[in-house]
């Protein structure tokens, strides 16, 4: 089959790899849509992945072509959307509860082949079935909308919070959406991309601008989202959270990022800082929620490739050119 496959640091292309192979609980997909993440982009760099060469795509639908000897649950020509984590259930993470935490933690498409190919396997256990009226395609939004679930899972926001997000990403956008439904008194997006804002104002966001200075909120902000993973925005935000609020870690940094706290700020205003890894059981929940029109894919999509053109569409994702990028193999 063919498949985008990341040889090394800095190095990925297109080849023709073997065919995956399913054990007996598990499904073959045939993908029909794997959208890029920044994720990919860190694996490009030599984090994440335990070894290269790797297929990436953590964020993948598609229809099962193929299910193992003890599979039941599901059937071929079955369409579902893959939830990528791959915990071991026995460390003292999995057994507490806390599988994203996992000692052994794994992921298809950052540990083991992933969805940026034309098949790619799974565990039944990992595959939702999607409703007659989800297109294919737009339910590889589901793996990222369950990252941003797990996110408010950690923000355990009460209603009427004042929220800060940095970043019109994917990932700040939906975070955006998730804010709306808590009941947010109002949401506000800095970005220095002002092409990304303008999708921002489309949703319905509070206000946008450039800098958290231009907003009117000298007391902060009740709760502040990192979306960008970029230090500079994390130096800033963590030091825009009003008094008892708290700042979420969302976006994922660079191993080598560092930024500076106040423990007395902390202390003497009791603000929190937390992080939200990945997914935690909050998979089937993104399913239900995507299924109700919580995003719109045309809004969230904005360009679907050939799978010949995986390259080039991660030189541009890490320009910040357009939302999310889908490949299509």
């Amino acid at each position: 089959m063919k498949a985008a496959v990341i040889t090394g640091v800095g190095s990925v292309e297109v080849t023709t790899v073997d065919d995956p192979a399913c054990g007996p609980r598990e499904v073959v997909v045939q993908v029909a849509a794997c959208g890029l993440c920044g994720t990919d982009l860190h694996i490009l760099q030599g984090e994440f992945a335990p070894t290269l060469p790797v297929v990436p795509g953590h964020e993948f639908a598609g229809t099962i072509v193929e299910i193992g000897s003890q599979v039941n649950e599901l059937a071929v020509g079955d369409r579902v959307a893959v939830d990528p984590s791959l915990y071991c259930h026995e460390c003292r993470m999995c057994r507490s509860g806390k599988n994203n935490l996992c000692e052994r933690w794994a992921a298809i498409g950052v540990t083991t082949s992933g969805g940026a190919a034309e098949f790619a396997k799974a565990p039944v256990a990992n595959c939702v079935k999607l409703p007659d009226h989800v297109r294919t395609e737009d339910a590889a939004l589901i793996e990222p909308l369950s990252c941003a679930v797990r996110g408010y899972d950690v923000l355990r926001s009460q209603m009427a919070s004042r929220v800060l997000i940095y970043g019109s990403g994917t990932m700040g956008l939906m975070m955006l959406q998730l804010g709306k439904l808590t009941g947010a008194s109002s949401i506000e997006v800095v970005d220095l991309n002002e092409e990304r804002l303008k999708t921002a104002v489309q949703l319905g966001v509070s206000s946008v601008a450039t800098s958290a200075d231009e907003l009117d909120r000298p007391q902060g902000w009740d709760v502040v989202i990192d979306a960008t993973g970029n230090e500079k925005a994390i130096q800033d935000g963590i030091g825009r959270v009003a008094k008892g609020g708290t700042f979420l870690q969302f976006g994922v940094s660079d191993y080598s990022a560092r930024v500076t706290i106040e423990p007395y700020k902390i202390y003497n205003q009791e603000i929190t800082i937390t992080g939200s890894m990945a997914v935690l059981h909050s998979f089937e929940r993104a399913a239900d929620l995507f299924a109700t029109g919580v995003l719109d894919p045309e809004v969230f999509i904005s360009d679907r490739v050939p799978l010949d053109g995986y390259a080039k569409a991660l030189d541009q994702f890490k320009a910040g050119v357009g939302r999310k990028i889908q490949v299509l193999p």
